[in-house]
């Protein structure tokens, strides 16, 4: 990593920040250089007394501010790049689509004409695989060229919607003003940042292996997702921001495809032997992705990039991290 980088990170309290964060402060307690970071976040204060690893850090800092109020935005310091991972995924689904589309969308374009102001040259986008749409039953994995996209017309698409406006946004400030902007489209991900009372599965899982009586899976579990490690997620990240190709998108993920129901038995095998496993079948036509699961040929030919971190090894330290806070 380049400790001459000053890097503006949106989103820093959220699953994908606190996942750059831990992986930035294990290089620097390993004696590695880390680049400086300055965090954007509505309230540091309450942040850092949820995580007090990340205070008192010489290359972190914080500041107080929200992307979407333009004037809020005041971090100081002169920035080599811009990793704007500001989307709430988790509290994202309660909000109105219209809001929901506007804060994607309007924090985006916050962010890059920040950009253009400070002559920040490099700019990362995290944007998601919903922006393809539904993938098709044929089609196993998707990858960057796929032309599908979700129904405009449907109000529950807003957040795949609001992305897709994003990735515009981009393309159009590169166009006008030569940031070299690059596109991440993430998909599935687990790992000790993940919580575990929201819509996420694997979190959901986990919650269940570690405090409850069963593991409830709420569907018929057929669905396919495909799973990165948190660790892995950020050095992905990392590594589009440094050196991905200005003006392309990479799919971020892993590709091996296993079923809910899988990664319910993944779950309970490494976590809770011998737990029961209950499924609650849905009628069929029931609203989701029944496949989504990301083609990463681009990321690992042209960047080199790996899953180093299989999902049995990632169930196992995920719940590895949650039993020693619950010993607490």
């Amino acid at each position: 990593m380049n400790s001459h980088q000053h890097i503006l990170l949106t989103g820093g309290t959220g699953f994908f920040g606190r996942s750059l964060l831990r992986v930035l402060l294990s290089e620097f307690s390993a004696g590695g250089q880390v680049p400086s970071v300055t965090a954007l976040s509505r309230s540091p204060e309450r942040f850092l007394e949820l995580y007090p690893e990340f205070s008192g850090l010489d290359w972190l800092q914080f500041s107080q501010g929200d992307v979407c109020c333009r004037g809020s935005l005041h971090p100081a310091g002169r920035f080599t790049h811009v990793l704007h991972a500001a989307t709430d995924s988790t509290l994202g689904p309660s909000l109105p689509p219209l809001q929901r589309y506007l804060d994607i969308v309007d924090g985006t374009r916050n962010l890059l004409e920040f950009a253009v102001e400070r002559n920040i040259p490099r700019f990362l986008l995290t944007s998601s695989g919903a922006i393809y749409g539904p993938q098709p039953p044929g089609l196993s994995s998707v990858g960057e060229e796929y032309e599908g996209s979700p129904n405009a017309l449907v109000a529950a698409n807003a957040y795949a919607m609001g992305k897709r406006s994003a990735e515009h946004l981009c393309t159009l400030f590169r166009d006008s003003y030569q940031i070299e902007t690059v596109i991440a489209r993430c998909f599935a991900f687990v790992g000790p940042d993940l919580p575990l009372d929201a819509h996420f599965a694997a979190g959901n899982f986990i919650r269940d292996a570690i405090f409850r009586d069963a593991i409830e899976v709420k569907s018929s579990g057929t669905a396919l997702r495909a799973y990165l490690y948190q660790d892995d997620l950020a050095r992905w990240l990392i590594a589009l921001m440094e050196r991905g190709t200005a003006g392309e998108s990479y799919n971020v993920g892993s590709c091996e495809a296993v079923s809910v129901l899988q990664l319910a038995h993944l779950v309970r095998d490494e976590l809770a032997p011998g737990k029961a496993v209950h499924v609650r079948h849905e009628a069929e036509g029931s609203v989701g992705r029944d496949i989504y699961v990301p083609e990463i040929g681009k990321a690992r030919t042209q960047l080199g990039l790996s899953v180093t971190v299989s999902l049995e090894d990632a169930i196992h330290r995920t719940g590895k991290f949650h039993l020693a806070r619950r010993k607490r």
